[in-house]
Parts: C-alpha cells; sequence; structure tokens
C-alpha cells in the first residue's frame, strides 16, 4: 500500500471514531442545564414567531449572546423537523469541522501524518469532547476561530493566498456574532509583524505591500457583523420600543466591554487557566513536557510554523486571564492551535518510554478512580450516591449509572494490565472511547427525564388536566421549553415576589381553570404548601422540589 492509500486509510479511521465518540448518545436526550435549554427556547421562540433579529426568553428579550448559534439551531430543526433530533448538530457539525481544519492544516504545515497526530490531540481532549456534545455556543465559536485562524495562516504560512486571508476575517466576523470574542484569531497579526520584521523562517513571502488587499481583511470581518448588527439597528431605531433600545445597550456595551472589565460573576485568579490546560486538555496535556525541548529548538531555529500558532495560544491566555471573569472553557478555542504547533513532534513522542509510562499512569489512575466510584455506589458505602440519586429524584435506573462506571474502569484496568507500557496508547483510546460511549448511551437516557424537565412537565399535565392553563413561577427554561398544553409565564429576569403578584392575580381570575408551577424556596414563604387540597408536590427536577397549586394555596400573598 503506497504512503497516499494509507493516510487516506488512517484518515477515515479517524474520522469514523470522531463521529463515533462525537454522535453516540445523539437523540436519546433533550435539552440540559446549563445553557442548552435556554438556547433552545430562544431557537423555538424564533421559528415559531418569525423574529429572528431579537431573540426572546418568553417574553422578554434575551440580550446575553448574539443571535448567530440560535439562527443555526433554528436551521438545524428545519431540517430535522425535532428538537430532540436536532438541538445538537452545530456542535456536532463543528467538532467533526474543527478536526478536519487541524488535520488539513497540520498536513500542509508538515505532513499528513502529523496533521492526524495533531487531530488526534484535539479529539482526545476532555475538554473538547465534553463541549462538543453539548448544545453550547463554544463548539461553534471554536469551529469559527479555528477556521479563522486556518485561513489566516494559510496566508501568513504558505500564502501568499489573500483569498484565505480573507475567508479567515469573515470567519472571525462569523465568530463575533456567535460569542464577542470570536475576533481573537486577528491577533495572530501582532506575532507575525514581529516575526517578519525579525526575518523568522517558515513565513511566506511577503512580495508587494498591497494595502488595499489588507484593507480587504477588515472588510471581510466587519462584513457579517454589519449584515446583523445593520437590520437590528434599522428596525431598533424605526420602532423607537424602549426594550430594543435596551437590548442593544446590554449587547453591545454590558455583555461585552463591561462584562470584561467588571465582570458580575465567575470570579477566578489570574493562574485559573493554568490548571484548565493540565488537567481540563488531559491526556493531551500529558505530552507538555516532552515538546518543552522541540519547542526550545524551534524556537532557536526562528521557526514561524511552530511559534506563531503558539504566540497565538499565549495571547488568548494572557486575554482571558486579564479578565476577573473566568470560565474553564473560555480558553477553547486554543486547544487546535496549541496541537497544531505540537503537530511535528507528536509522533516521535508517542514512542517515548517515559511518555508512554505517564499515559500508562493516567490509565491506571484513571480506570481505578472510575472502578472503584462504581463499585461504591453499587455497594452503597459510604453512600455518596445518594445525595445524587435523592437530587435527581432517581430510582432503580441509577444503578446503570454505577455499572457503567464500574465497568469502564474494570476494563480500563484490563487494557492497561495486558497492554502495559508498550500498548499504553491503545489502552487509553479504548478507555476514552468507552467512557464517551457509555456517557451517551447509559449516562443520556438515565439522566434525561430529571435534567431535561420533560418528566415534570408532562407531570404537570397530568395532574392539572387537559385544557387547564398552567403558570410559571420562579422558572427554568426547560419547563418553558418542555410544557405541554397551554402555559403562561410573569417573566424570567424579575424578581420572584413581582412573579408570584402577577401569577396570583392571574389565577384569580380564572381559579377553576388556572394552576401554577412552583419552586418551593424562601422567597415563597406566603404559599400554603402544608394544605394538601391546594398544593400538590410533584417530586423533584433540576435538583429542586417543584408544587402545582391551586388558588387557595395563594390565600397568604399579596
Amino acid at each position: 500500500m503506497t504512503a497516499s492509500a494509507t493516510n487516506r486509510r488512517d484518515a477515515w479511521l479517524f474520522f469514523l471514531l470522531a463521529f463515533w465518540v462525537l454522535a453516540v448518545g445523539f437523540g436519546l436526550r433533550d435539552p440540559w442545564p446549563a445553557d442548552e435549554p435556554r438556547f433552545v427556547l430562544v431557537a423555538k421562540q424564533m421559528v415559531e414567531s418569525g423574529d429572528f433579529l431579537f431573540p426572546h426568553r418568553g417574553a422578554e428579550l434575551y440580550p446575553d449572546k448574539p443571535p448567530l448559534y440560535f439562527w443555526l439551531l433554528s436551521l438545524a430543526y428545519g431540517l430535522v423537523g425535532s428538537w430532540r433530533w436536532s438541538f445538537l448538530l452545530p456542535s456536532l457539525l463543528a467538532g467533526l469541522g474543527t478536526l478536519a481544519l487541524v488535520r488539513d492544516l497540520g498536513a500542509r504545515l508538515w505532513s499528513p501524518r502529523a496533521g492526524l497526530w495533531a487531530a488526534t490531540a484535539v479529539l482526545v481532549c476532555f475538554q473538547f469532547l465534553y463541549q462538543a456534545k453539548r448544545a453550547q455556543i463554544d463548539p461553534t465559536l471554536v469551529f469559527f476561530t479555528t477556521l479563522s485562524l486556518y485561513g489566516i495562516l494559510r496566508h501568513l504560512l504558505l500564502g501568499p493566498a489573500w483569498r484565505w486571508l480573507w475567508l479567515g476575517g469573515f470567519a472571525a466576523g462569523l465568530g463575533v456574532i456567535s460569542k464577542g470574542v470570536g475576533f481573537l484569531p486577528l491577533l495572530v497579526l501582532l506575532p507575525y509583524a514581529l516575526m517578519a520584521r525579525s526575518g523568522w523562517q517558515g513565513l511566506a513571502p511577503r512580495g508587494a505591500n498591497n494595502a488595499a488587499r489588507w484593507a480587504g481583511l477588515a472588510l471581510a470581518f466587519f462584513l457579517p457583523v454589519l449584515l446583523w448588527l445593520g437590520p437590528v439597528l434599522a428596525v431598533a431605531f424605526a420602532s423607537g420600543n424602549p426594550e430594543h433600545e435596551a437590548y442593544l445597550r446590554n449587547i453591545l456595551l454590558k455583555q461585552t466591554a463591561e462584562r470584561y472589565v467588571d465582570p458580575w460573576h465567575h470570579n477566578e485568579p489570574f493562574w485559573y487557566f493554568g490548571q484548565v490546560v493540565l488537567l481540563f486538555w488531559l491526556p493531551f496535556s500529558l505530552a507538555y513536557p516532552w515538546l518543552v525541548s522541540p519547542w526550545r529548538a524551534a524556537w532557536r531555529a526562528r521557526d514561524a510554523r511552530v511559534w506563531l500558532p503558539l504566540a497565538w495560544v499565549g495571547l488568548v491566555l494572557l486575554f482571558f486571564s486579564a479578565s476577573g471573569g473566568k470560565r474553564d472553557m473560555y480558553i477553547l478555542p486554543g486547544l487546535p492551535a496549541l496541537a497544531l504547533a505540537a503537530a511535528p513532534f507528536l509522533e516521535a513522542i508517542s514512542v517515548r518510554a517515559g511518555f508512554r509510562r505517564a499515559v500508562l499512569a493516567f490509565v491506571l489512575l484513571f480506570s481505578a478512580l472510575l472502578l472503584v466510584a462504581g463499585a461504591m455506589a453499587l455497594s452503597g458505602e459510604p453512600g455518596f450516591e445518594r445525595k445524587l440519586v435523592q437530587e435527581r429524584g432517581l430510582g432503580d435506573e441509577a444503578r446503570w449509572l454505577w455499572w457503567m462506571l464500574a465497568g469502564v474502569g474494570g476494563v480500563g484496568l484490563l487494557a492497561a494490565a495486558l497492554g502495559r507500557v508498550r500498548h499504553a496508547l491503545a489502552a487509553c483510546a479504548l478507555l476514552l472511547g468507552l467512557l464517551w460511549s457509555g456517557y451517551g448511551l447509559v449516562v443520556h437516557p438515565v439522566l434525561d427525564d430529571e435534567n431535561s424537565a420533560r418528566r415534570l412537565m408532562a407531570l404537570a399535565r397530568e395532574r392539572a388536566g387537559d385544557g387547564v392553563a398552567i403558570g410559571l413561577v420562579d422558572w427554568k427554561e426547560q419547563q418553558l421549553l418542555q410544557a405541554v398544553g397551554p402555559v403562561a409565564e410573569f417573566g424570567f429576569r424579575q424578581p420572584v415576589p413581582v412573579q408570584l403578584g402577577r401569577a396570583a392575580a392571574w389565577v384569580r381570575e380564572a381559579p377553576g381553570e388556572r394552576r401554577l408551577l412552583v419552586q418551593r424556596s424562601d422567597a415563597l414563604a406566603c404559599v400554603a404548601f402544608d394544605d394538601a387540597a391546594q398544593a400538590e408536590p410533584l417530586g423533584t427536577a433540576n435538583r429542586r422540589d417543584w408544587w402545582l397549586l391551586r388558588a387557595r394555596a395563594l390565600a397568604g400573598c399579596p
């Protein structure tokens, strides 16, 4: 078999495996918190209302995120016709697209083998797989930032290729209307300017200075932003609606600059992302000690193919570390670039005995942890699983979770014992494949009814009766998304007492035809939860206790 045929075969096998671990469990669950029910609800209301410019969450405008991801969810629903079978489609395609871009650019910069190793390094990371199997904006953002960096590096390292540069700018603009930080790939121009001035190796010939073509990069970047923002501004100014004005102020200022400079949640120390790249990027991060020497050699050789993406990763880390508000997924766009910087060295590292021992130790420790946790949960000692079962309202079906953990851990230990150092990478691949298969085939169906609130809303409809309207107080997005039959809500951002006051007046208008669904909390101290005839417990969902109330349960409420 020729080398090219071998490379094609290996690529096909890789993407078949990648598709399996990314897609396994598809269609076996509905949207889960956090974020998924909110995003799908926004997209669902877009489809139902036909308003694709101003996203809504219930009756209120939703200004926290730009609309592109909601448009993609709506498009996926239009193609599939089912929210359950479509809401994970954008993340699945974005994950596969990111891997394809990393593999292709690695192959062009070094070799097909190096490109495949880079894509493998991305695929095995815990954070990448976890996010790509969720309906959150981050997988889509990572695809657009990777596409942007791909296009820009095609010009800077493999060019001149102006059309690729412009595509990179356009993809960065799409990233901005997915999540505001989509502009980050453009920062790679800063280290490029320094490297070009210092005569680094590996940069594409600059040729004649063409200001008009470089201006095309800026135009390509702003084009998708203007295509969205232009109609939004036109409608907002023409309508004179104060809600539209508040929406613009929130999404253009509060959720971008203000959130970065003065964050109001998720505050973490400056060094927070250091632990993310070490722990959440396992097992790829096990290779870091063996990358120091080749990266140092590449620095001495002034190899821009290695250090341009690596410098960009450093800028991404610095950008997010400088803000007080931090979440682990913020730096996920840097993972593909880090894998590209490691690409030409990973195959040589993979045969090092020290690296394989590190991988074997990881497999042994992680497998033992899974096996012990599963076995302890099955035996009921020391009872740590009881809290999870109670909070989630689970029954006997929870045992499948523990059998899955114990089974994956046991197989991982067996593979490590049989393969030892020589086959440590194969044992690691088997462990990860089984773990993510178990997550999709076991965790998804076992936890879905509770996590998605589907069971809660079906029970609420059954107890309320057909035709009875259910009002939501202190609600979560999954309740409105999974609601069956007529439903009302009284604002999401409104304080709970305000929601309760509006809801009480609403119920009293037609007490025989209306009920309230509430979660029991101190904010509802006026409700007569002890009146069994007026307040009916519906059980636990999303770690909260939910009740269905009749009008007289609110007699003590204003």
